[in-house]
């Protein structure tokens, strides 16, 4: 049976499809509406085993969900990736395509990870979405800091949460309608921001409540609904990591190895990583060591103590606790303090 490389460049209106076979002889050239029946067609019209590709994008998992049954394989690859199909010679959509399909053929693109249900997608997307009213809200508030700042005025978020408080920031003001104005119109925008945040917190943590991996996440120290949420949302299932590299690399807490001819090796933080699990690792870390009387608390202070650097024995105690997490998901076990540390193994 005759063996075939799909790739598609998709775009909102048409896609260019190139086919070659294992050899590398291209057997398929064409553009089509980026509509499901007619993808269907282009791929299903050449007999054998398909094997098909395209990048990530906000197309990408309807994509998928809608090829997958009709391929014996796909991959969403990573466009950082496939840098060469944005910088060698000429680039147009069809280019793109006969590049992708090669690069697929030779085993160099990376799978993007999309999970297995829509209703596992619709959760990850939902998370999303708070994490994005989060930077939404944020924005807003230090735009209105920055304009109190421009009139001398130093505050904090806290300070005009309350709107009872709000009046009286504005006497300190100058007097003009005009900035009384754009204050009350970036207030409004703030406020907007808070009720949405809260609303999709609240429905966050419902729905959360019933998964029962999130409920035995959160009995970690500095690990609560939103931050297990997140876990287990973004890793989607433990299974697609070979080892605890592999995931603190992921999760942008791991080391990567750089070296060149008979230079000397360098060692770095991964730059490329999920900063949703960066953020929501490091922060359960802060908060477990803040809180002390724990595992992870005492893991710090004998590394701190050991003439570690504080942010490097904070980094040391996220490895610790995504390597917990990791494990009680795969093992389908609950925390175990007395396991911190040990691999799982008891002493």
């Amino acid at each position: 049976m005759t063996t075939y490389f799909i790739a598609l460049d998709t775009h909102c209106t048409t896609t260019d499809l190139a086919a070659v076979t294992a050899t590398g002889k291209t057997v398929k050239k064409l553009r089509c509406p980026t509509k499901i029946p007619d993808l269907i067609d282009a791929v299903t019209s050449l007999s054998g085993k398909r094997r098909l590709t395209f990048e990530e994008g906000p197309l990408a998992d309807w994509l998928m969900r809608k090829l997958r049954p009709h391929v014996d394989e796909l991959i969403v690859c990573d466009p950082r990736r496939n840098a060469l199909i944005a910088k060698e010679s000429d680039k147009d959509d069809a280019i793109d395509a006969l590049k992708l399909v090669q690069l697929f053929r030779g085993g160099f693109v990376k799978p993007v990870h999309h999970p297995e249900t829509f209703e596992r997608a619709v959760f990850k997307r939902h998370v999303g979405l708070y994490h994005g009213l989060v930077r939404d809200r944020v924005r807003s508030a230090n735009h209105i800091i920055a304009q109190f700042r421009h009139q001398g005025i130093m505050l904090h978020e806290s300070q005009f949460a309350d709107q009872a408080k709000r009046p009286t920031l504005l006497q300190k003001l100058p007097t003009s309608k005009l900035l009384r104005f754009d204050f009350k119109h970036l207030w409004s925008v703030y406020d907007a921001a808070v009720e949405c945040e809260t609303a999709i917190r609240n429905e966050l943590i419902r729905q959360a409540r019933r998964i029962e991996p999130i409920r035995r996440f959160i009995d970690l120290p500095g690990v609560f609904w939103i931050r297990a949420a997140t876990f287990y949302a973004c890793i989607d299932t433990p299974w697609r990591f070979p080892g605890k590299s592999s995931l603190w690399k992921y999760m942008g807490i791991g080391i990567e190895r750089r070296q060149s001819g008979q230079g000397r090796e360098r060692l770095r933080i991964v730059p490329q990583c999920n900063h949703p699990l960066k953020a929501m690792i490091l922060g359960a870390a802060t908060t477990a060591i803040a809180c002390g009387n724990n595992p992870f608390a005492a893991q710090y202070e004998r590394w701190s103590s050991g003439g570690m650097s504080p942010p490097n024995a904070r980094r040391n105690v996220a490895r610790s606790m995504a390597s917990t997490l990791w494990g009680m998901w795969k093992n389908s076990t609950a925390y175990d303090p007395a396991l911190v540390g040990t691999n799982g193994r008891r002493a």
